[in-house]
């Protein structure tokens, strides 16, 4: 796999993580409220950080994975897209709370699936949130994903075993949302 390209909208410029993004990412990683709904807890050091943001810029590991930046390089969260079957992969992301509520997270998540349904080919987009992340499921369903289903007790949790919902977005669903 290759270096993931990089993506811009008008306020954003997505750019390959890097290992050197752990100290601008570390406020995102160690906020309780951030990670609460995250597959791990926050973390405690910045070292804990550093090896946490390393392996998910190695490439070749079945995913592409973006920083969001605002035009200044910093890295103030990410976009991934992840390894399915063909033609198919999980989005997942995560903002830095200074930036929620802002639209920043649907402009980076939005330029990722423009990416994957115009450039990679991608037929479905799936994102996967526990049933108590309304941030998350709301994004989603201004982005056009249709809630799927329920998988009871699929994850296991720094805050216990966790339900997930499972949201759908395929590539003409996408098209109809941005026809005017």
């Amino acid at each position: 796999m290759m270096p993931v390209p990089t993506l811009t909208t008008p306020r954003l410029v997505l750019r390959q993580i890097r290992a050197d993004d752990a100290a601008a990412l570390f406020p995102v990683l160690s906020d309780a409220d951030v990670m609460n709904w995250w597959s791990s807890g926050p973390h405690q050091s910045l070292a804990e950080t550093a090896d946490y943001v390393a392996s998910n810029a190695k490439e070749g590991q079945g995913f592409a994975c973006w920083a969001i930046t605002l035009h200044d390089d910093v890295a103030i969260g990410w976009v991934i897209l992840i390894d399915g079957k063909p033609d198919v992969k999980e989005i997942g992301y995560i903002l830095h709370r200074d930036h929620w509520r802002g639209g920043v997270a649907r402009e980076a998540v939005a330029c990722v699936i423009d990416y994957g349904f115009a450039e990679l080919k991608l037929r479905r987009i799936f994102a996967d949130t526990d049933p108590e992340n309304r941030g998350s499921i709301a994004l989603l369903e201004r982005l056009g994903f249709q809630y799927e289903g329920r998988l009871r007790g699929e994850w296991e949790t720094h805050i216990g075993v966790r339900d997930s919902l499972i949201f759908v977005l395929l590539r003409d669903e996408w098209a109809m949302e941005k026809k005017p």
